[in-house]
């Protein structure tokens, strides 16, 4: 299949390449930093974020895209599910 668009150099503001299953770990990183994270089963998600900070974000509804530079979700205050790591 042709890929018009292989001579292009990625950008952030362009479409995700690739997908990864996240399963949330207080101690683990990512395996890449991801450009995006997909909530397939809502509630709460503690992300660190690629500058460090850790943010929780509250109430986030089923089937959200969230558009973050995470380097690890965190098992502790995660309610949500389903996560997918976009880059």
């Amino acid at each position: 299949m042709s890929d018009r668009f292989a001579s292009h150099t990625p950008s952030l503001t362009g479409p995700a390449s690739a997908a990864f299953p996240i399963t949330p770990s207080d101690s683990l990183d990512l395996p890449e930093t991801t450009r995006a994270l997909y909530v397939g089963i809502g509630g709460d998600v503690r992300v660190a974020m690629a500058s460090g900070q850790v943010v929780t974000f509250e109430s986030v509804p089923d089937g959200c895209l969230l558009p973050i530079r995470a380097i690890r979700v965190q098992a502790t205050g995660t309610t949500a599910a389903g996560i997918i790591g976009l880059a």
